[in-house]
């Protein structure tokens, strides 16, 4: 996987001023579009279209220095429609404009091209199960929050306890199959887990029973879900397995991620220090 993952990004390279298609990338790595830019945020920490962008105008700052080119055909090149939008895209990078960067020389800020390898740390093993679900209904509350990826998130926590005693008991009533009890999902991250990216935070239970009018719900159609457990210190345990998932168990298994909502059960101590968690992935057979 890793392999074909650094394949695609030589022919991005060799095509870096060009339009990026998505779907050729994807072809290469031999997976899904979706799951090219979900596993592509996670290994790199920053979604695909900024890399580019950040590649883009470093190779544009190359030029400006040289001084060979007129700016304008610089930023045409580089995919800006106008002297002014690069000027500005250049700034956002650089800290400098192009022709002030031409003129003085400033000291310019570059990004290197990535390629991903495998390394090993320690002997720890992933615990980790394939489950097969039949359609079922996410059903709770749910609000849309920002991506934390380390510590408490401050919007879920004020979400959480603006809900209602009563209401919760309601919720976690409805659960009728596993994962069961009250879950955590993340949902609409639309392939970008950037810190601050937004999605729809759901604190509810998985369901197959009638929906109250008065609760959200999400139908979830059928598939396969990989579940993988954790023990440890909370949040960080929870937030770091999210983060082994993707970087470290999808590279080196024949699956991959699909469309659908990241589901966690958590169990905490007394104290609330430590945590018994399953995270639930919807996947798919990289062959299918």
């Amino acid at each position: 996987m890793l392999e074909r993952l650094n394949q695609a990004m030589e022919h991005l390279e060799r095509h870096l001023d060009r339009p990026v298609e998505i779907a050729e990338l994807a072809r290469i790595a031999v997976t899904s579009e979706y799951h090219f830019r979900r596993l592509f945020s996670a290994l790199a920490g920053i979604p695909l279209s900024e890399y580019v962008r950040r590649r883009r105008l470093t190779m544009a700052a190359a030029e400006v220095v040289a001084g060979e080119r007129t700016l304008l055909d610089i930023a045409v090149r580089w995919g800006y429609g106008s002297a002014e939008a690069f000027a500005r895209a250049f700034r956002a990078v650089h800290g400098v404009g192009p022709g002030e960067a031409r003129r003085t020389k400033a000291p310019l800020h570059a990004q290197p091209r990535m390629s991903f390898r495998l390394i090993v740390e320690g002997s720890s093993s992933m615990r980790y199960r394939i489950v097969r679900k039949d359609p079922f209904s996410l059903v709770g509350r749910k609000a849309r929050v920002p991506l934390v990826h380390e510590g408490m998130n401050p919007a879920i926590v004020a979400f959480v306890r603006s809900i209602e005693p009563a209401t919760r008991e309601r919720i976690e009533a409805l659960s009728d199959q596993e994962p069961a009890g009250i879950v955590n999902v993340s949902d609409g991250l639309a392939g970008n887990r950037e810190e601050g990216t937004e999605l729809d935070y759901w604190y509810g239970v998985v369901t197959g029973a009638e929906v109250p009018a008065d609760l959200d719900v999400l139908p979830v159609p059928a598939g396969d879900w990989a579940v993988f457990e954790v023990s440890g210190e909370f949040p960080a345990a929870v937030q770091h397995l999210w983060r082994d998932v993707f970087t470290q168990w999808f590279p080196s298994n024949p699956y991959r991620s699909r469309p659908g909502p990241e589901i966690s059960r958590t169990r905490l101590s007394a104290d609330g220090a430590h945590a018994e968690a399953e995270l639930w992935i919807p996947v798919e057979p990289v062959s299918a």
